[in-house]
């Protein structure tokens, strides 16, 4: 099934299953975690491992599987010491995307999956370890701008079907992010993050400074978006973030939380969602209009095995 037929299926009220985790599943499969650039370098250390984490999850159900190059732009990959190893970064990220791929449909007859390019506008953190308020950490929006490019350049020389813009949530980053993935010509897939509010209010991911999750969403272009969605948030937020993004795009929307929290570079496995609990949501985000589902960080092979009971 190629993207096409997966694009009409969601816009025909169908229920399409995305993947779970990579990063923090390689970290609870043993894979070191890099205190600068988190799990890209990951793909050359433990490429096998990687590949395996995508089979496990097309042998689960799994319709689109991601990339693992989140926060590998050579922003992040500079400090870490694997600039110049990018392109060797990207490619063992898209070849072991493929591989699964091809030996999920000759082992056990899965190959109807789309790869989708993992995109990010995550920077290195400042010297004090938090984020910096200035909104390209330093580097200046030209140098961000064309980190961005080469990477969307690198993901569509890897073979990716779509690219998938993950964790949006500054509203100049997301620019940039957006021009470069639309450059490449291959299809574009939008998740923002979100949080909440001291008084409840449904913010953007960034922490620096309070932003209204709409802000961002409202920079969608009005054409060349064929899917948007919120990624990288807890569950309880998801929806009320679904609801504001349904007031701004009008295509298939997808849900794709994550469960524990974030400290650099380990994922906290702590009070994870029960695979039963996160279906019970995603049931209710697809009576929303929700057409497609997946796990972000610490969801693993077994919640998406519980998702792909919805899969029609």
């Amino acid at each position: 099934m190629g993207y096409t037929q997966i694009l009409r299926r969601m816009t025909e009220g169908g229920v399409v299953l995305i993947d779970g985790a990579t990063g923090t599943e390689l970290e609870t499969r043993g894979a070191d975690m890099n205190d600068e650039a988190w799990c890209g370098p990951a793909n050359i250390s433990h490429r096998e491992m990687l590949e395996e984490v995508h089979q496990d999850y097309i042998c689960a159900g799994a319709e689109i599987i991601i990339t693992n190059t989140y926060a590998t732009t050579r922003l992040m990959l500079d400090p870490a010491g694997f600039g110049d190893r990018i392109e060797q970064v990207y490619r063992s990220a898209c070849a072991a995307a493929m591989k699964a791929r091809e030996r999920a449909a000759g082992e056990h007859g899965h190959g109807d999956v789309l790869v989708a390019g993992s995109l990010s506008h995550m920077v290195p953190k400042t010297a004090a370890g938090s984020e910096s308020s200035d909104p390209y950490s330093g580097v200046g929006r030209e140098k961000f701008c064309a980190a961005l490019h080469e990477a969307a350049g690198l993901l569509k020389d890897g073979g990716c079907d779509l690219l998938m813009l993950e964790i949006m949530y500054h509203p100049q980053r997301f620019q940039c992010v957006l021009e470069a993935a639309l450059a490449t010509g291959l299809p574009v897939w939008v998740g923002f993050s979100a949080r909440w509010g001291e008084n409840g209010e449904v913010l953007s991911f960034f922490h620096e400074e309070d932003i209204p999750l709409e802000e961002v969403i409202a920079l969608l272009p009005r054409k060349g978006i064929d899917a948007a969605g919120i990624m990288h948030s807890n569950v309880d937020i998801t929806g009320p973030a679904l609801d504001i993004l349904s007031h701004y795009f009008i295509g298939p929307r997808y849900a794709y939380p994550d469960s524990g929290f974030f400290r650099m570079p380990h994922w906290q496995f702590e009070n994870i969602i029960s695979p039963a609990d996160l279906t019970a949501y995603a049931i209710d985000w697809i009576a929303d209009g929700v057409s497609a589902v997946g796990g972000c960080c610490g969801l693993s092979v077994e919640h998406i095995k519980a998702l792909s009971t919805l899969k029609h």
